[in-house]
């Protein structure tokens, strides 16, 4: 009995990571890993220099949702002229957004570069119940 249900339990895994997908990097394409996001969300940035001859993404997310949003997730890339990709880097929001609410952030090390662009990468959606939280 203990090998039947050994020998199910490898079959399941194997079958379970014949499923899996390989994970998604940011590109110069792939903005986000949420589809809603430009609607969800709006996002301005100001570009500022730092003291090692980086520059520092700095600005704030809206919600434009009327839900609140955590675990934010944010891709700052820097890009040339010609809109290839020069860096990037993930950074995490350090606070939850409330629905149609905002929040500043600051994402710093960026290399220098002809253009920038802020995205929210990932979130989860926060939703009340019973007077607790409970994360989507």
């Amino acid at each position: 009995m203990r090998r039947t249900i050994g020998t199910m339990a490898a079959v399941m895994m194997l079958a379970a990571g014949g499923c899996m997908t390989a994970d998604i990097a940011p590109s110069a394409t792939v903005t986000t890993l949420m589809p809603d996001t430009e609607r969800n969300f709006r996002v301005s940035w100001d570009v500022s220099p730092e003291k090692d001859g980086l520059r520092r993404l700095s600005g704030w997310v809206e919600n434009t949702y009327g839900e609140p949003a955590g675990r934010i997730q944010l891709l700052g890339q820097a890009l040339d002229a010609s809109g290839a990709l020069v860096g990037q880097r993930l950074w995490w929001m350090p606070v939850a957004i409330p629905g149609f609410g905002r929040a500043y952030y600051e994402i710093p090390n960026m290399p220098v570069a002809d253009n920038y662009r802020v995205t929210v990468w990932a979130y989860e959606r926060i939703q009340g119940r019973d007077g607790g939280m409970v994360i989507r």
